[in-house]
């Protein structure tokens, strides 16, 4: 008689979770299935849009010039690893524009490092925006990701101004426009590919272990080297006789990203179109997405908690 109540008790409560579950609700603090998890992603959609855009607009209101910082610097950072990098040291080894070179793979790595930075300490930023709210939390480094590109778009405009003036430059050789330019924006959009699989992955592990966030400014200081933002790293081990460390840097995804906007915009005979680049590029984007997407997903229920 005494298991009576505790047994009507028990199906009460499931009846009530499985109420809850038919109308989309789930328990706090529990980690959704994938599959629920993306059609929720796709449900805040808007969210993070607006969320990406809003962001995109308020971060240089308080300054006087406003967003035209998104603009200078990205234009001021190429002008001093021009004067360095392109005029004093000559480090343009094998290239008929080293100028130009730098001016576009100071824009696009830029792109990266402000979308992976942002993306990793996101979390952290609206910490009271995930513990007051239910929503899937990747919609946060991906929105990181989203205002990068909108801060972007009129920093192409100036990139793509700048770089046929490079060949103003006595000892620079022209760069012509070409219809290859309108390419850019499929090169770019894979990139943010790249960057949103590596904004997931660090986001997870800032969120688990903030000290990382410094580390992370150590590895952008040594990807801008070892990525050819500057010079062609490339042209300067083939000299080591290390077949493998060339392909090592000539094929990672951060190297694959700058290719391919130089690839289209510059008229450089050692970097030519690629095809197998794009398709390789676009694969490193697709899996990095994907890898990200579910690795920062495992650890749902922990954001906000720890």
């Amino acid at each position: 008689m005494g298991a009576t109540p505790t047994s009507g008790a028990d199906t009460h409560s499931r009846e009530l979770e499985a109420l809850a579950r038919e109308h989309g609700l789930n328990p706090i603090g529990v980690r959704p299935r994938l599959w629920h998890y993306i059609s929720e992603m796709w449900r805040f959609r808007h969210f993070v849009y607006y969320m990406a855009t809003a962001r995109a607009y308020a971060e240089n209101q308080r300054n006087y010039l406003g967003q035209m910082w998104a603009v200078l610097t990205p234009t001021l950072t190429a002008a001093v690893y021009v004067a360095v990098f392109g005029l004093v040291l000559g480090a343009d080894r094998g290239l008929e524009n080293g100028v130009a070179f730098i001016v576009v793979g100071v824009f696009l790595f830029r792109f990266f490092q402000t979308s992976v930075t942002s993306g990793a300490h996101v979390l952290a930023e609206r910490l009271t925006l995930v513990r007051s709210l239910r929503f899937p939390r990747a919609a946060l480094p991906i929105s990181a990701v989203i205002t990068e590109l909108a801060n972007l778009v009129p920093a192409l405009v100036a990139m793509c101004l700048l770089v046929p003036l490079t060949g103003l430059i006595p000892g620079f050789d022209p760069v012509p426009i070409t219809w290859w330019w309108l390419l850019l924006p499929v090169a770019v959009l894979i990139f943010a590919l790249i960057n949103t699989g590596v904004a997931l992955i660090a986001a997870r592990i800032v969120a688990a272990t903030p000290d990382f966030m410094q580390i992370i400014h150590f590895l952008m200081r040594f990807a801008i080297y070892g990525s050819g933002v500057l010079f062609p790293v490339t042209h300067y081990v083939e000299d080591w006789d290390l077949p493998w460390l060339v392909a090592i840097l000539e094929y990672q995804p951060i190297a694959l990203g700058l290719d391919l906007s130089r690839q289209i915009i510059l008229d450089e005979p050692t970097i030519p179109i690629d095809p197998l680049k794009w398709l390789i590029a676009l694969g490193f984007g697709i899996a990095l997405v994907v890898v990200g997407f579910i690795y920062f997903w495992g650890a749902e229920e922990r954001y906000g908690r720890d």
